[in-house]
């Protein structure tokens, strides 16, 4: 059976509309941003503050943002054939609301004397669940509102977004956890807010309330919805339309070769978010400690400076627009350089040598996931790309909950830097190696697609 999309190209006011959009999603990226890094504050210092409770703190890493990634990653299928067959927009809209409610909802478990651990672990798996379907529907959005010669630079701005909030957040989450303390300090602590330990819970009220201002955006936005044109005489059930993503994508080798490469990259760098707190805690501490300086301190230096390389790497590949020729280059390449940069931040020894080489992990992160983003959308027609792109997210991170499982257990055993020294230097070989890949090299030579269809 043929299949096609109606022929609706990118509305004349299509980039401003994804110009609002991008800027009303960058106002809840950022709130994740601030409640995340102070997330990691509250389980590393005020959870578990003992150093013989490492096990317990990396379990307890590891537990949480391995919900989140199962959830997220499972899910996929489910949110993309839903993405396909209704109101974008609409999946949108409800998605940023059940993120609000469910931010509160961790808000009021922190105010608690001790959050159950099973409590967050199942409001991360939920966030994940709801942050599938929400990234499902806005990656399926791009090509309905931007011209094609854009997508690499509309990628561009939305990495840069990520990065940007990394460099913010851990700044302003800091700023927020430490507001009870000064209060204290100058006898100005409200009698109601005399039972916090540190500013925490603020940290989830900003990102609650940026969940509900991105909503209120979103309602006053038109997102189109292309339909996909057919000629079955019957519709398609809901089960077929879950199968497709992979029938699609396993007809297409070198796509599947692409997706295949940023599975093991998923394996080896997702576990940065659990080995990052220990090895600051642990790896680093004599440095930090030696200058005067706190774990809050060390950890929001390690974040804000990958967050600057990042938002440098984005606003480049914006500017730059990417390679216009021989984009797996442009993957391939900054993953080599990222698994060194990975395996150097785990020999390093003080705070300033993590920076340098996680400053490096940031910078080669926007263009290698532009460049991968920009050969889909030319790939994929857009009334397909909810189910397709869906199946992508599954395949490529599927590692991603495995990375954190296996770097919680192996921090919980040896030193964190010897586990992302290990991490680092696969990814850069796995890489390499791809290079020589001719299905790989190759994953360009398909049809390109436009909102019509396939050229």
């Amino acid at each position: 059976m043929t299949s096609s999309t109606h022929p609706a190209p990118p509305a004349p006011d299509g980039w401003r509309t994804f110009v609002w959009l991008w800027s009303s999603q960058a106002l809840s990226v950022l709130g994740s941003a601030v409640a995340g890094f102070a997330f990691n504050i509250y389980l590393t210092i005020t959870r578990f503050p003992l150093a013989e409770q490492k096990p317990q703190l990396a379990l307890a890493l590891s537990a949480t943002a391995l919900a989140w990634g199962l959830a997220a990653t499972l899910s996929a299928p489910l949110a993309g054939t839903w993405t396909d067959r209704h109101d974008r927009r609409r999946i949108m809209l409800g998605a940023d609301l059940l993120g609000a409610a469910l931010t509160f909802s961790v808000l009021g478990l922190l105010l608690l004397p001790a959050a159950p651990l099973w409590a967050l672990v199942l409001t991360a798996g939920l966030m994940g669940l709801v942050s599938t379907f929400h990234g499902s529907a806005f990656d399926a959005s791009y090509t309905t509102l931007v011209p094609r010669e854009r997508l690499p630079r509309a990628n561009g701005m939305m990495q840069t977004i990520w990065s940007l909030a990394g460099l913010v957040g851990p700044a302003l989450a800091a700023l927020l956890i430490g507001v009870p303390a000064l209060l204290r300090k100058s006898d100005a602590l409200p009698v109601w807010l005399s039972g916090l330990q540190n500013g925490v819970p603020f940290a989830y009220a900003v990102d609650g309330l940026s969940f509900v201002l991105a909503a209120a955006v979103l309602s006053r936005l038109s997102v189109p919805s292309p339909q996909e044109v057919t000629d079955r005489s019957q519709p398609r059930s809901f089960r077929e339309d879950m199968a497709f993503g992979w029938k699609f994508i396993g007809s297409r080798r070198p796509l599947l070769a692409l997706l295949l490469t940023f599975a093991v990259a998923n394996l080896c760098g997702s576990g940065l978010g659990v080995l990052e707190p220990l090895i600051a805690k642990f790896g680093l501490a004599a440095d930090w400690q030696a200058r005067g300086s706190s774990l809050t301190a060390a950890l929001a230096t390690l974040t804000v400076t990958q967050s600057v390389g990042g938002v440098l790497g984005g606003v480049f590949i914006s500017v730059w627009g990417g390679l216009k020729h021989q984009r797996v280059l442009g993957v391939l390449v900054p993953m080599i350089v990222s698994g060194l940069a990975l395996a150097a931040f785990g020999f390093s020894a003080t705070v300033l040598g993590a920076c340098a080489a996680l400053l490096i992990l940031g910078l080669t992160t926007p263009a290698m996931n532009a460049h991968s983003q920009s050969i889909w959308q030319s790939q994929v027609p857009p009334a397909m790309q909810g189910r397709v792109f869906s199946v992508r997210r599954l395949i490529a991170q599927f590692t991603s909950p495995l990375s954190t499982a296996l770097a919680g257990l192996l921090a919980a055993r040896y030193a964190g830097g010897s586990v992302a020294v290990a991490a680092g230097l696969l990814l850069a070989g796995v890489a390499a190696a791809q290079l020589f890949n001719p299905a790989l090299r190759r994953v360009e030579d398909g049809p390109k697609v436009t909102a019509q269809g396939a050229d």
